[in-house]
């Protein structure tokens, strides 16, 4: 498995978003490392990552994956962060590890009562046909977001700029994206919230799509003892946009986790 590792402090496994490559939350990455070892990878099934993906283990590839890495850099325990349908699979490890999560991240993440819409399956059914689709319909979906996010049309276009290059070095896989979008179909996310014994810090943008916002406070809830932040002006990719807010929310809470939870996570409380 191809792992990437940046920076030195306690340890901090990312796993990126629906994409499946680290490299569209580079930026992010760079700017956590100035904290903490950040360890991260192209999600299984990802030619970059060099690990198969199994459709009928759904999330537990990826619980697989995150367990690998860390044997592979001799880690016992790590602070996991997970990026919109990351943080799935970061839910997921917390959920079925406790004893390996010291900490855990969910940034921008679905959770209940979301569901597909019916021309997202269509999408899925057919993902060579549809799926450019949906990816042509992204900019659009999130216009708003990003206006409110990047006032500056100089800011936008660099910021799509950016994006257009990280396509170009890091190709989107279609079919490999229908793969993780079918796993959302029999996701049963409270019952994963309710594993969940590790300290947890929800975040999203305060200009997210407002179904989104509302699945992140259920998350919130459905964890015990979660905190929830919302990032003044940040949307979907407010790790992307407002880096400098994402990486203080991430370095206070992770600095500021106490014994008790530690123990807690542990199974000793």
């Amino acid at each position: 498995m191809q792992i990437v590792e940046r920076g030195n402090g306690p340890a901090l496994i990312v796993i990126p978003g629906v994409q499946g490559r680290w490299e569209y939350v580079e930026p992010a990455i760079a700017a956590l490392a100035e904290r903490f070892r950040v360890i991260t990878f192209a999600l299984a099934g990802e030619r970059a990552s060099g690990v198969p993906f199994d459709e009928t283990r759904g999330l537990d590839n990826y619980t697989d994956q995150i367990s690998a890495v860390m044997n592979d850099r001799g880690l016992e325990r790590a602070a996991i962060c997970g990026i919109s349908f990351g943080g799935l699979a970061a839910l997921r490890f917390a959920a079925a590890a406790p004893e390996r999560t010291s900490a855990l991240v969910l940034v921008s993440t679905p959770g209940p009562p979301w569901r597909l819409k019916r021309r997202h399956l269509l999408y899925l059914r057919l993902p060579w046909i549809f799926m450019p689709l949906f990816i042509a319909e992204t900019p659009l979906r999130l216009r708003r977001e990003l206006e409110a996010a990047l006032p500056s049309w100089r800011a936008r276009a660099a910021f799509a700029i950016g994006q257009a290059k990280t396509l170009w070095d890091a190709p989107i896989s279609v079919r490999r994206m229908a793969q993780r979008g079918r796993l959302l179909r029999h996701l049963d996310v409270e019952h994963d919230c309710a594993r969940v014994s590790a300290p947890t810090l929800v975040i999203t943008g305060s200009n997210e799509l407002l179904w989104l916002r509302r699945t992140a406070d259920r998350i919130a809830r459905n964890i015990y003892g979660a905190r929830r932040r919302v990032i003044r002006g940040g949307g979907h990719f407010v790790n992307m946009t407002h880096i400098g807010d994402y990486n203080s929310c991430v370095v206070e809470f992770l600095q500021n986790t106490t014994r008790p939870w530690s123990e807690r996570a542990l199974g000793s409380v």
